[in-house]
């Protein structure tokens, strides 16, 4: 069974309606133990980075993310749930993340259109083992204002293009996190979150 993340914030439904559609149990809580013991961890969110670190620290969730990662657990973090991994945030005045990766998570400069909203594509850097055979530069659903800059660039797995190239994926062992939304993103989306379950499977 795969835990999707309940913290207050973001579309778990739709993310768990996702899930359904392709044959993939999974099930939307706010238990600490539910998720240890769980066989994967999906972290959705739209919102504040800010909100989401209160919030998870709030329900003592943040351990359990932290933990379920470092013991090598399959974990997707979605928009949010990409941005959390990271060391900190400068949305609001600086806030840590979880420092899961190191690198920041800034806004897009003055004078663009913020958000980033709608349909844009995904260049991929190295495929991750969840992305099947998608094809390269496919179209996917964003909703974003900041984006993240990772240190290690080792981890970006895909970059888009928004009045200059930024990571919106990014892959490393167990760790899978994509800036757009695969609930979103109609087939391909779907096709994603299959991926996520095949390999939670095989885990």
């Amino acid at each position: 069974m795969i835990a999707i993340v309940d913290y207050g914030m973001g579309n778990l439904r739709s993310v768990e309606k996702g899930f359904q559609k392709v044959g993939v149990k999974a099930t939307v809580t706010a238990n600490p133990q539910v998720i240890d013991d769980a066989a994967a961890v999906v972290l959705p969110g739209v919102g504040a980075f800010r909100d989401c670190i209160r919030n998870l620290t709030d329900l003592s969730l943040t351990e359990t993310v932290i933990r379920s990662i470092e013991k090598g657990k399959p974990y997707l973090g979605i928009c949010l749930g990409l941005q959390v991994l990271f060391s900190e945030s400068e949305e609001f005045g600086t806030c840590k993340g979880l420092d899961i990766f190191r690198g920041k998570v800034t806004r897009f400069g003055t004078g663009m259109k913020v958000p980033h909203m709608g349909w844009n594509t995904v260049s991929l850097k190295k495929r991750p083992p969840i992305f099947g055979n998608i094809e390269d530069n496919s179209y996917f659903y964003f909703v974003h204002s900041f984006y993240v800059v990772p240190e290690d660039k080792e981890i970006i797995s895909g970059t888009t293009d928004y009045n200059g190239s930024f990571t919106s994926m990014v892959w490393k062992d167990n760790v899978f996190a994509t800036q757009f939304h695969p609930e979103k993103s109609q087939e391909l989306g779907l096709r994603i979150l299959k991926g996520f379950g095949d390999f939670v499977k095989k885990a």
